[in-house]
């Protein structure tokens, strides 16, 4: 099926904080649908049969609970009625955003996923229900090609979100389509979680993922499209993922991603938003993974050189340098332990180190992770490891593995520019999971097992 996805630079509200009407907040929005209009024509015109759109892309963020409100629209629970709210504009009031997304689905006859604000009114009889009366979400709306409104998703990991709720109970929404069966949905944070997004992967075998997300990168592990690829990779399944461009907030990276190829953007420069358009295979629930059919020797190798400590997204990790042209290291952390056979094939001035850390990430959301990384360092300090760098130029060959505690482990691997390759095998062998390379299309900046261990969050 051919699928577009829209990184999608928003016209901001210069002062979000700022109480407005509900005129003025319509007029804003307006400008960020006429563009969303515009990519909608264009992606139609490329065969698309569905368009995926950012988290925050309409109204933009930075709100409080009370400056948000005016650019609400209204909340229906999920098959309480069947509404074209492009063809029936009048049956509810503060729908404008609902009735112009609608429309754009069903003028160019294609599937749209877009991320809106919105309100729900509750008793006070509700436990859950806010103080002021009203729940705020922030949320999927899934809108067929003949415009009607087939699936809503109200996100559940909020990151840093004092303008909208956490919904009382985790949503698991699917909706289906007559080209790639049935889709899940699920927004930005939510991806780092069980609920709902692994756990509706897994439980209803959802193959194909759209997913909204306002991203700000953190090399050298959670940049947007190496996680994105890497949860796409971990499940053998396609995701949709769009992301705001706003490269001043370190935000940028979509892309429409299968197991084993990508079609990416990532670009800190442009300030221009991107459409991404790719034909791609329906991936069946039967379908099986390739990544555990080959052998791989874990060897007991002994100690590396003496470990050092440096900070890498604010865990502190252990770590050995890479000091060799090639040879075997390996750096344990409570329980975890990495391994790493490596062979530089283009021989550099740069300092590479094997890093490990098993333990609960506290900044910025609370989880725990097992991580086991080969990164770049920023120069040739050993306290520069664990930096953001983007570019490289060695060529390494490596097979890197590590006792993980848990079945969840995203494999990483990330080149120079924040470009993508893919691993030549990974998977599990021997309680051990693994991921192998021989030479990266560029110069290698991360190759990592990231690992979540969510019974321990």
């Amino acid at each position: 099926y051919v699928a577009a996805v829209y990184e999608h630079n928003p016209v901001l509200s210069p002062n979000p904080a700022v109480l407005v009407d509900r005129q003025a907040a319509l007029e804003l929005m307006a400008r960020n649908l006429d563009v969303y209009e515009q990519q909608v024509v264009a992606a139609a015109g490329q065969g698309a049969q569905i368009i995926v759109f950012p988290e925050d892309g309409i109204h933009g963020f930075n709100f409080t609970r009370r400056s948000i409100y005016p650019y609400l629209d209204l909340f229906l629970p999920a098959h309480s009625v069947k509404w074209n709210p492009c063809r029936e504009p009048h049956l509810f009031n503060d729908t404008e955003v609902l009735q112009r997304l609608s429309c754009m689905a069903l003028k160019n006859k294609i599937f749209l996923v877009a991320n809106l604000g919105t309100k729900q009114p509750c008793e006070h009889v509700d436990p859950h229900c806010p103080s002021d009366g009203r729940y705020q979400f922030n949320t999927n709306m899934v809108f067929n090609a003949d415009g009607v409104l087939v699936a809503m998703y109200r996100k559940h990991n909020l990151y840093f979100e004092d303008a909208f709720d956490t919904p009382p109970e985790a949503d698991y929404v699917l909706f289906d389509t007559p080209f790639a069966g049935k889709f899940g949905v699920f927004t930005c944070f939510d991806i780092l979680f069980f609920e709902p997004a692994v756990n509706l992967v897994r439980q209803y075998n959802v193959k194909q993922v759209v997913y909204p997300t306002a991203w700000m990168n953190q090399l050298p592990l959670l940049s947007a499209v190496e996680f994105q690829q890497a949860f796409a990779t971990a499940f053998n399944i396609n995701v949709l993922a769009a992301n705001i461009h706003h490269p001043a907030l370190g935000m940028t990276g979509s892309g429409i991603y299968t197991p084993d190829k990508s079609f990416i953007y990532h670009n800190m420069q442009s300030s221009s938003g991107k459409l991404i358009v790719a034909e791609i295979p329906v991936i069946t629930p039967d379908h099986k993974t390739n990544l555990e059919k080959v052998p791989c020797r874990v060897s007991r190798s002994g100690e590396s050189s003496p470990p050092f400590y440096a900070e890498m997204m604010y865990d502190n990790f252990t770590f050995v340098p890479v000091q060799e042209d090639k040879g075997e290291l390996k750096v344990c952390a409570n329980t975890l332990c990495c391994y790493l056979r490596y062979q530089q094939t283009v021989s550099t001035h740069e300092l590479y180190a094997l890093g490990v850390f098993d333990g609960l990430h506290t900044v910025h959301g609370t989880y725990y992770v097992q991580a086991c990384a080969l990164v770049k360092c920023g120069g040739l300090h050993f306290s520069s490891c664990g930096q953001e760098v983007t570019d490289a130029t060695a060529s390494i060959d490596f097979h890197l593995w590590a006792n993980m505690s848990t079945p969840y482990v995203f494999p990483l691997l990330l080149t120079s520019g924040v470009t993508l390759d893919f691993a030549d095998h990974m998977g599990w062998k021997n309680d051990h999971y693994f991921i192998s390379k021989n030479g990266t299309s560029s110069g290698l900046l991360t190759a990592a097992l990231y690992g979540r261990w969510y019974e321990k969050d």
